[in-house]
Parts: structure tokens; C-alpha cells; sequence
């Protein structure tokens, strides 16, 4: 049973995590089933949040929180990964993606029923990868893009401080590793920290997502940076034809700035571009007041009627 208003955030180990109206599994093309959390009013304007590689619904925790009060907040986790059981072998491609958030916005919104929707990482790679798909069509309004790319990850990622082969060959090894990542620890967090995040983020923001990195299977961790070491969506950008923001950290070694400011040049309903100094990959994480201010500001301009304007930014996060 769902209450019309939110329940407030409360605590759990790992840090702040809203607790759901309620939840369901959506059912994919192929039978995966997908977990998905609503938040807030249901009548209220609806955000669709897709989160990344080894990431789960907690890692909007900050964003559900801040949006829940005034908006329909649909977040899902990615199969694999979370709530969302795993596949088999030839159930991760970003075919995949695109039917698991479908399945997503049938079972949550009613036909023409409108959202923003908003991707970090591989959920920005989700979006793009849906851009043709009729279902999206139907209930994008508008599209928010963070730290994500739609090709050559490994090519550009900065990660390794070695020259070009070098470097891309050891971020593919990276992204398909199937090792453990064992215990948080001090050693494992500064290692974190480097990859994906910036030297902006708090030692509270790298504890949290240490500890959602490292919950991630290591099966569904490998199999999708697979899918990830040989990404190429350039062809999905120009068919991304909403109102779309992007959003990336400047120190972002996992998807450089390159990746944002090609998406910027290739969308064809370019909103702007948010570049945050001192923040990594994370971002959603790292500067969340940013990234939910953001996603407010496409929610009044595509789906409450304010205006938006082009523009670059950059915002310098305290």
C-alpha cells in the first residue's frame, strides 16, 4: 500500500537511504525481471533515474531525498546489479538496457504520460541506447545526461597514467576484471577515490560509495564492463531527440570532459552543459545538490511550463 506523501530518509549503515512508497519488479523483454522504488506523490511531476556500472538505487539516495516531496520519483536498478537479479551469459548488451527501462516506464507511467529522465555513467548510456525506441519517445520530456559517454571508454579514459595502447589496454582489463574487490578499507577507498572520483569529494562521500561499488557482484561487475570495453552508441546520440543537459565532474578519469563536450556537440536538442570543477565520475554522488538542481530546472522547463536557455556552466562546488 503507498502513502501520497514521501516518507521521510532515515539511516542505514553506508549512509542516508529513502525508504519507498513502493516497489515492484518490471518484467523485461527476455523475462529478466528489474526492481524498481517509487518515491513521493504519484500525481506529482516523475523523475525516471538509471543508475550506473556497480552502482544500485542507493547511489540517488541524495537526489530521491531531495526530490521525493514535490516529484514522482522513479529509480531502478539495473539487472545485475541491486535489487535486480542477473543473467545469463547473452543478457548483457545495451539492447538490454534499452528493453530493461522500457519495461521500466510501462510498468510506472501511464501511456503519454511524461518524466525526466536522468543517467549516470551506463544509465546515460541507457538513455541514449532507448533513444529510438518508441516507449521512450512516448514519455521523455527531457533527458539529463551525467559523466557518460557513448564510445571509445577505454580510448579515453585517464585512469592509467600510461601512454595510449598501454593505457587503453589496462582500462580494458579494469572494466573486465573479475576479481573481488574484497572489505572497504582505507587502501580499497583511496584506490576508489583516484578512479572515479575527484579531490572535491568528501571522505564521507567516498566511505558511502566505496561501500556501493563494492556491493556490486563481481559476475555482473565483469560482464558489464564488457559491454562497456566495447561501447560504441555514437550512431543512438543523434537519435536522442529531446530536450537533453549534460553534466560532467573536470576531473573525471573514467569519462574525461571529451566524452560530455562530443555528446554536446552531436545532441539535436542541446540544453547545455554543466561542468563541475574538483568532482570526478560520480557526480550524482559527489556534487548531488548540483545534479538535483539540475534535474529540477529540466522538470520546470519541460514539464511545468518555465523556460530553459542554452548555456555552458561551470559550478564551483564548496
Amino acid at each position: 500500500m503507498s502513502s501520497r506523501h514521501p516518507r521521510l530518509p532515515r539511516q542505514r549503515s553506508g549512509g542516508l537511504v529513502p525508504v519507498p512508497e513502493r516497489t515492484l519488479f518490471a518484467a523485461s523483454a527476455d523475462g529478466s525481471r528489474v526492481h524498481v522504488e517509487l518515491y513521493g506523490p504519484e500525481e506529482a511531476p516523475a523523475v525516471v533515474l538509471s543508475h550506473g556500472w556497480t552502482c544500485s538505487t542507493r547511489f540517488w539516495a541524495a537526489q530521491i531525498a531531495d526530490l521525493a516531496a514535490d516529484h514522482r520519483v522513479i529509480a531502478y536498478d539495473q539487472r545485475g546489479h541491486g535489487g535486480s537479479p542477473d543473467v545469463g551469459p547473452g543478457g548483457h548488451s545495451t539492447d538490454a538496457l534499452a528493453d530493461d527501462l522500457e519495461a521500466v516506464l510501462a510498468a510506472t507511467l501511464a501511456p503519454g504520460r511524461k518524466a525526466v529522465l536522468a543517467g549516470h555513467s551506463m544509465g546515460g548510456m541507457t538513455l541514449m541506447a532507448a533513444a529510438r525506441r518508441p516507449r521512450f519517445r512516448e514519455h521523455a520530456a527531457a533527458v539529463l545526461l551525467c559523466s557518460t559517454g557513448s564510445g571509445r571508454l577505454a580510448e579515453e579514459a585517464r585512469v592509467f597514467a600510461l601512454p595510449g595502447a598501454a593505457r587503453s589496454g589496462g582500462t580494458r582489463a579494469l572494466l573486465r576484471a573479475t576479481v573481488p574487490l574484497g572489505p572497504v578499507t582505507p587502501v580499497t577507498r583511496s584506490l576508489l577515490k583516484y578512479a572515479t572520483m575527484g579531490p572535491g569529494s568528501t571522505p564521507e562521500r567516498v566511505e558511502v560509495c566505496a561501500r556501493i561499488v563494492h556491493a556490486c557482484p563481481r559476475k555482473a561487475r565483469a560482464s558489464w564492463g564488457r559491454v562497456l570495453s566495447e561501447l560504441d552508441l555514437d550512431r543512438e546520440v543523434p537519435e536522442l531527440r529531446v530536450p537533453t543537459a549534460v553534466l560532467v565532474g573536470l576531473e573525471d578519469r573514467m569519462t574525461p570532459p571529451v566524452h560530455a563536450r562530443a555528446l554536446a556537440a552531436a545532441l539535436p536538442d542541446f540544453l547545455g552543459l554543466t561542468e563541475l570543477p574538483g568532482m570526478g565520475h560520480m557526480t550524482p554522488l559527489e556534487a548531488p545538490e548540483a545534479v538535483s538542481a539540475k534535474i529540477r530546472e529540466l522538470v520546470a522547463g519541460h514539464l511545468t511550463g518555465t523556460a530553459t536557455t542554452d548555456k555552458t556552466e561551470r559550478e564551483d562546488i564548496a
